[in-house]
């Protein structure tokens, strides 16, 4: 078994496909003579040319609307928006075209089209590089939207969301690009739309996604030496569908839950999982739900980003407030004075 990077497991996902499927091309801005800026697409142009791993102007809307022509014509688009915040203006190709054509055409007319969008903050960068802009692509009926957070999701994802006849926001975590594990390639994981559980506990759930996956695994470690709190993580891997089975399972089981997500709080991703868990789980809940997120504020300057970003000190002051001196009584007299769990 070999050390595989994040960034490697992307790159064998999109040069396997390019194997077995003629039709997957690659497009975007410096994707091909020099690997794209983080050289995910490295040597892609060497080994499958200039045909199919295409370097394209620096111009968004043009790449997305150039896709939105080939998929019409049966390719299957791979296209990099370098940057989160650089494919704002590509936003109309995606939400009037990219999103609704498959809609629009009764299902006649497949949209294979996977947008790469490198997003989130920790690397040192600023507003336009740093930004967490999944609320927008959640919030555009017709999209599906995934974000692995390890290598292993990167390459089985990154795979399934080639070769679906729906278009796919594929989110990478710029911070775990480096990131590493034990891994040979290719490997498969659960199909989108399913979350996993990166760690099992009974007293909380913290519901979280891409980047902030490893900031949960750590705060739930800190919990458990220090507070004696057994945490349950989440990583939801798959936002659009939403894996509403997984998280009422593990809610319903803690009966307290706290969502964890890099982006501004307000009227984000968080905000949408909240309500669901509000919703679907009320009866077993013995403490609102509550959520860890960043600032509403634009993205901010390297030196002050450590305190825009969600850390372990503030995950652990959120689960503090869950209310841990009133011990639920989550069971009552059924039908017959019979004792359920409800």
């Amino acid at each position: 078994m070999s050390q595989t990077t994040f960034a490697q497991a992307l790159n064998r996902a999109m040069r396997d496909a390019m194997t077995q499927d003629p039709d997957v091309i690659v497009m975007g801005e410096d994707v091909g003579a020099l690997g794209g800026v983080f050289r995910i697409t490295d040597g892609l142009t060497r080994d499958f040319g200039e045909d199919r791993c295409i370097d394209t102007p620096l111009a968004e809307a043009g790449i997305a609307g150039f896709a939105v022509g080939m998929a019409m014509q049966g390719f299957r688009p791979v296209i990099e928006m370098q940057f989160d915040a650089f494919g704002y203006p590509a936003f109309e190709q995606v939400v009037s075209h990219i999103a609704k054509l498959r809609n629009r055409t009764q299902g006649k007319l497949a949209m294979p089209i996977v947008i790469r969008m490198p997003y989130a903050g920790g690397i040192g960068g600023v507003e336009h590089h740093c930004d967490s802009s999944e609320g927008y692509y959640i919030h555009t009926p017709g999209l599906h939207v995934v974000t692995p957070s390890t290598p292993a999701d990167a390459y089985s994802l990154l795979r399934e969301s080639i070769f679906s006849d729906d278009p796919v926001v594929f989110m990478e975590p710029k911070p775990l690009y480096w990131s590493k594990a034990d891994l040979d390639l290719p490997v498969g994981t659960e199909p989108i739309g399913r979350a996993a559980v990166r760690r099992e506990g009974a007293d909380v759930t913290l519901i979280t996604y891409g980047p902030q996956v490893p900031t949960a695994l750590k705060a739930a470690e800190v919990a458990a030496a220090e507070e004696d709190w057994d945490v349950e993580v989440i990583d939801l891997r798959t936002l659009v569908p939403f894996d509403d089975a997984t998280v009422q399972t593990s809610v319903r089981k803690t009966g307290r839950a706290v969502v964890l997500a890099e982006a501004q709080g307000f009227g984000g991703m968080g905000a949408e999982i909240a309500a669901r868990v509000q919703e679907r789980c009320f009866h077993s809940l013995a403490a609102p739900v509550l959520r860890v997120s960043g600032l509403d504020m634009p993205y901010p300057p390297p030196k002050l980003e450590h305190t825009y970003l969600p850390g372990v000190d503030r995950v652990l002051d959120t689960i503090a407030r869950l209310q841990w001196d009133d011990e639920p009584d989550l069971t009552h007299a059924g039908a017959g004075g019979t004792a359920v769990t409800v």
